[in-house]
């Protein structure tokens, strides 16, 4: 499969294109800066330098042209602040959304955050951020022409991956390695029963694969 991913210098998606790249897939990546496209490169993932806070809906939709699928796992990052909380963790998931639908590309995955509300109350920039991510979510949920998954980890982590997870509607909060959350969604990419799916994840006693297929109903 080719699958394009915003966001594609983040930790979790260059994880996840290491792992696509393996898997023998296409993976691409969607970055800011050119100066990224090696990282990329070096994962396995081909660098599409496209702005998603400027970009046009036709520019990103040719992006995603031949796509098997996309992946929003882009995000405003620490130190932004709410103007950019809403800018890219929600207006950019809507666009990358409509541009997926505008390319026929009708598998779709978001990396979301566990409390994403959009009515979630509060004056930090943290609030303004779980509230982007809800309000992107929703978005996202109310379109029939996408096949999408919306995947909420829990407290990220930089430890190695175990690949032991826990992965349900609702899971209580808990932390999980950035490795095991890639590896969550390069399952889920294979595993189109998922489609329609909101799911919170974090580490578990249970097999990558096998939370998957279990959720999957298979």
């Amino acid at each position: 499969m080719r699958i394009v991913i915003a966001g594609g210098h983040g930790q979790i998606a260059l994880r996840l294109e290491r792992l696509l790249s393996a898997a023998g897939h296409e993976p691409a990546g969607l970055i800011r800066r050119p100066e990224q496209a090696d990282d990329l490169r070096a994962a396995g993932a081909e660098p599409v330098v496209l702005d998603l806070e400027s970009a046009t809906v036709e520019e990103v939709a040719a992006a995603l042209q031949g796509a098997d699928a996309a992946v929003f796992a882009a995000g405003a990052g620490p130190g932004s602040g709410a103007d950019r909380k809403d800018s890219v963790d929600r207006a950019a998931a809507v666009l990358f959304a409509d541009a997926a639908e505008r390319a026929g590309v009708r598998r779709y995955i978001v990396v979301s955050s566990m409390g994403a509300d959009s009515a979630h109350r509060g004056d930090e920039v943290f609030d303004a951020y779980l509230r982007a991510k809800g309000a992107a979510d929703d978005a996202v949920r109310a379109r029939t022409s996408l096949d999408w998954t919306i995947l909420r980890p829990g407290m990220l982590t930089n430890d190695a991956g175990k690949g032991l997870v826990r992965l349900e509607a609702s899971t209580g909060r808990g932390p999980i390695p950035r490795d095991d959350v890639a590896a969550v969604l390069a399952e889920l990419l294979d595993t189109p029963g998922t489609a329609g799916l909101t799911l919170e994840v974090i580490s578990g006693s249970t097999p990558v694969t096998v939370a998957v297929k279990a959720v999957a109903g298979e």
